[in-house]
């Protein structure tokens, strides 16, 4: 009986030992910063700019910034984490018609998601997620013309926007992670970071 007793000790001494290492037990909140390619506006901009050169008007010396991200996660349970994602990107491009720059063409996209976060893996240094976000994109597009004499045109409009992240792979220290997703969505096809736990 003794030794039932001390074995069932060590058991507990273990598990304890092994729950004190993960480094997620005592922490339920998440900070990170992001930054991806290829987002859902970034492909948007493509398309809209193939419809244009339908119409005699094409692009030059295209640049999209971003998206650059933050998001926050409230863990509710371990593997379950809610929180919300905030994404912006921009995109300036020259505007020719007939082979001749007749202005400059500005889009900026604010992103807000509500969202929830699945940790498949968690250990002290290691993780393996999936991110499910569902929100709204505020477009705003303004096109500022050479010809100062013509006004400036300016809109905005919104629209349903998402991320998810099918792979989410993390490593680092229990509490301070680099990371790398693998989805599709306004936070990119590929989006990588640092994420902070406490």
């Amino acid at each position: 009986m003794k030794k039932i007793l001390v074995m069932i000790a060590a058991v507990m001494m273990a598990v304890t030992s092994v729950n004190a290492q993960n480094g997620y037990d005592d922490t339920k909140h998440e900070v990170a910063v992001t930054y991806g390619v290829g987002s859902t506006s970034q492909w948007l901009d493509v398309y809209e700019e193939m419809g244009t050169i339908i119409f005699g008007a094409s692009y030059s010396d295209s640049e999209f910034t971003g998206p650059y991200s933050v998001e926050y996660f409230y863990h509710m349970k371990n593997w379950l984490g809610v929180g919300g994602i905030f994404a912006y990107g921009k995109d300036t491009q020259d505007m020719l018609i007939s082979n001749k720059v007749v202005g400059q063409n500005y889009h900026r996209y604010y992103t807000l998601m509500p969202a929830v976060k699945f940790d498949w893996l968690r250990t002290r240094n290691f993780g393996l997620y999936s991110k499910l976000g569902i929100g709204a994109t505020l477009r705003h597009e303004s096109f500022k013309r050479d010809d100062s004499s013509v006004k400036d045109d300016s809109s905005s409009d919104l629209h349903v926007n998402w991320q998810l992240s099918l792979l989410g792979v993390e490593a680092g220290l229990p509490n301070v992670r680099a990371f790398f997703e693998l989805g599709f969505g306004e936070q990119g096809i590929l989006n990588a970071g640092l994420r902070y736990k406490f």
